[in-house]
């Protein structure tokens, strides 16, 4: 069993910031979140991500992912615990065609599979049925007190995020592995109750390194909001500006000129475009993008940033 080196120092971490909160460790580790509304994100509940009074919203990437097995329920349950309704994932597809919430496009970093079927490398997603997949332990790699966490499916995932109150910024995972894959997630999404109005509006963004695949997502469903994963040049801006809402760049790609050229074009929706940067794990760099004007900030580490900002702000 491999157990990720940095595990025990986040678990220890992650009981020192829920003393704070009120709570413990294991209380947060274990079960769903309860009924209450969630609180952890600092946008107003009219759109879908929309920066708050108290700076950027804040995005738990795969899940509360320093302090749990990314894209497991464990991490978006402890998201949840944590205060943040923002959760992120990735979505590929089995060989039997099931949608499921993964990163990778192969199965060896994050769950047994080289144990399990020794003879079937390289192992990507692409290659196994959903059947097999649900056999797999996903958690055990991030530390033993997740052994038996699973790859959920897209529907159990979404399911999840409803019964937790949350949010969802969904990532369309590789899609030229997957032809067809927009249409497909968007056909879920609808099945689970995900394309009402509400949903569309303020609790769901569909976003790909993919350029066709967002331009894909706006076509069929002109309602969704859509992120661009990268960079673009300022001249390239407008181009995507006509079927995206959102561009969302690496931290170290962008400057605050580049964030006020996007905030200068009007989105696929009539809105001015916005920018959440991604992966912002420190407080350094938390107030490096924020004094750029990001609009919000993807981490693994939710608790870490939304102190900084918070902290910012009581300076």
């Amino acid at each position: 069993m491999y157990v990720r080196p940095a595990a025990a120092a986040a678990a220890a971490f992650l009981g020192f910031t829920l003393t704070l909160l009120g709570g413990t460790a294991s209380s947060a580790a274990t079960g769903p979140a309860g009924p209450s509304s969630p609180t952890g994100s600092t946008g107003p509940a009219g759109t879908a991500g929309s920066p708050g009074l108290l700076g950027p919203v804040v995005y738990a990437h795969r899940g509360a992912s320093a302090y749990a097995p990314e894209n497991t329920l464990p991490a978006i349950d402890l998201a949840r615990r944590l205060g943040f309704d923002w959760v992120e994932n990735d979505v590929q597809r089995t060989k039997d065609g099931e949608l499921v919430v993964v990163h990778d496009d192969t199965l060896a970093r994050t769950t047994d599979v080289e144990q399990a079927f020794p003879d079937r490398k390289p192992w990507r997603v692409k290659d196994f049925t959903a059947a097999e997949i649900a056999t797999l332990d996903a958690g055990s790699w991030f530390g033993e007190q997740y052994a038996g966490a699973r790859v959920p499916t897209l529907r159990e995932y979404l399911d999840r995020v409803q019964r937790n109150r949350q949010r969802l910024l969904l990532e369309i995972k590789k899609p030229e592995l997957y032809p067809g894959i927009e249409e497909q997630t968007l056909q879920v999404l609808d099945e689970a109750g995900w394309l009402d109005e509400d949903h569309v509006q303020r609790r769901l963004v569909v976003q790909s390194f993919s350029a066709d695949s967002v331009r894909i997502v706006h076509d069929v469903r002109p309602d969704v909001v859509t992120a661009f994963l990268g960079t673009p040049t300022v001249a390239d801006l407008p181009t995507y500006a006509r079927f995206t809402d959102r561009i969302n760049p690496w931290h170290t790609t962008i400057s605050a000129d580049w964030v006020t050229a996007v905030h200068g074009l009007l989105g696929a929706h009539g809105k001015a475009m916005e920018v959440d940067t991604w992966i912002v794990d420190d407080p350094a760099t938390t107030r490096k993008v924020q004094g750029m004007g990001v609009d919000g900030i993807i981490t693994n580490a939710p608790d870490v940033v939304r102190n900084t900002v918070l902290g910012g702000f009581a300076q």
